[in-house]
């Protein structure tokens, strides 16, 4: 979790390239963009109740609400954005699981990490955080198989990563 900023200016971008047009939604990103998390929420609001690209206004509400920490409304937003027509993406889906991990559900958290690495857009950082997130859920889960599976997966594909090499550490004692 520790990248989703990046994870955020890299929906951010999709969100201004999907096209500005109607003033609430040209608002409220720029309200997202100048750190203005409540102004933008009423903005892109506004722009949803105008049917005015729905999708993706309800992702920068999402992206807006999880700033604000207000996770559960965050990731019902991502939901409704996905309902309608947001792109499915790794970003997304990494962000519905950090929200989901906040809100004590590790459960749907391995969910959403592993739609976000199916989807297989992720940069190689993304796709390398919902991997390590995976297996923090599974400890929260106190499921140390799965967690163990999973972290032997992660350093075979990352041995470098000293984050990695201070779990197994961990997961020895379970």
């Amino acid at each position: 979790m520790k990248r989703v900023a990046g994870i955020i200016i890299l929906l951010l971008t999709g969100i201004l390239l999907a096209g500005c047009g109607k003033g609430e939604y040209k608002d409220g990103i720029e309200s997202l963009n100048n750190g203005k998390y409540e102004e933008a929420v009423t903005h892109l609001n506004k722009a949803v109740e105008e049917e005015y690209n729905i999708g993706d206004a309800l992702r920068g509400i999402g992206i807006a609400k999880w700033e604000l920490q207000d996770y559960k409304g965050a990731v019902e937003a991502f939901r409704q954005a996905l309902d309608n027509g947001a792109k499915e993406t790794s970003a997304l889906y990494n962000l519905m699981g950090a929200c989901m991990l906040k809100l004590e559900d590790p459960e749907s958290a391995v969910s959403y990490y592993e739609k976000g690495i199916a989807v297989g857009d992720g940069a190689g950082e993304v796709t390398k955080e919902m991997r390590f997130n995976i297996i923090a859920a599974y400890e929260k889960l106190e499921d140390w198989e799965n967690a163990k599976a999973k972290l032997a997966e992660y350093t075979e594909e990352y041995p470098d990563d000293e984050q990695a090499a201070k779990e197994a550490e961990f997961l020895e004692t379970r």
